[in-house]
């Protein structure tokens, strides 16, 4: 699991997380997920983020259970969530139900539009409890759901 903080203001804090095999990207597939790795994905963020007068914190799991540890812990340290669960997706129920309990503003994001894809990827269960989905942006999508955390937290 990677985390970095910068900044400390709990309201003006996003969390960034990404599920299973978004360690490999940039290397994963690229024909798919293209060559930039979320190292870059994040460095890239934080400047956005430092640009709108956020602080963008990063955790990137393969473990279902990492990752709703850090969505509890999000509800008094940060602001918004952007999230892409990526194979959970399609398949927790548990992630759908901690990002409801904590009501934070949130961005559902996928690097690939999903809809173009396998059938079985065209379900959501974190949709019903996101505020906006990005798909199909490539890694820029982080940027377009950095730039749409700012803009639900200046409500």
């Amino acid at each position: 699991m990677g985390d970095c903080i910068t900044g400390s203001d709990p309201g003006r804090t996003v969390l960034f997380l990404n599920g299973p095999n978004l360690n490999l990207l940039g290397t994963r597939e690229p024909d798919t997920y293209g060559s930039t790795t979320l190292s870059q994905v994040q460095e890239t963020v934080a400047k956005t983020a430092a640009e709108h007068d956020l602080t963008a914190r990063f955790v990137q799991s393969n473990h279902e259970g990492v990752l709703i540890d850090a969505i509890h812990a999000a509800r008094t340290e940060c602001g918004a969530i952007v999230i892409n669960p990526a194979g959970f997706t399609h398949t927790s129920v548990a992630l759908r139900d901690a990002l409801a309990a904590v009501a934070l503003p949130t961005v559902e994001l996928h690097i690939t539009n999903v809809h173009r894809r396998e059938e079985f990827r065209h379900h959501s269960y974190i949709s019903a409890v996101a505020d906006a989905l990005i798909v199909g942006a490539g890694t820029h999508g982080y940027v377009l759901a950095t730039l749409h955390a700012a803009h639900l937290l200046s409500r």
